[in-house]
């Protein structure tokens, strides 16, 4: 699928099954969430902390998975509320990474 695809995917679905979008504040908010599930998962398989029962050390993957999705919906939608075309953003993002950190990462000692 094509970020182009992605958005009209998601557009036809807010369409269908969700009525309408919600408001940019509160797809903000919703977005902030959804990072902060994808948080407590890494900080459980990643970090130090513990997951309190087995069967959520079992089904982390699949979860991480979920959460990572969850969160390209949500941003997917505000860029679809703000006219935002997400292929040609990251085209552009892409191109002022390269300038600007084309020999920075390289000359990093600590990497």
């Amino acid at each position: 699928m094509t970020i182009k695809e992605l958005q009209a995917q998601t557009d036809d679905w807010i369409k269908t099954y969700g009525v309408r979008y919600f408001s940019e504040l509160t797809n903000m908010t919703v977005l902030s969430e959804e990072v902060g599930e994808l948080a407590r998962l890494m900080a459980r398989v990643y970090g130090e902390q513990s997951f309190k029962k087995q069967e959520d050390i079992d089904t982390a993957p699949q979860k991480i998975e979920d959460e990572l999705s969850d969160i390209i919906f949500v941003v997917t939608c505000l860029a679809n509320q703000m006219n935002v075309n997400l292929e040609e953003a990251m085209a552009r993002n892409f191109e002022k990474k390269t300038k600007r950190d084309a020999t920075r990462h390289l000359n990093n000692k600590k990497l």
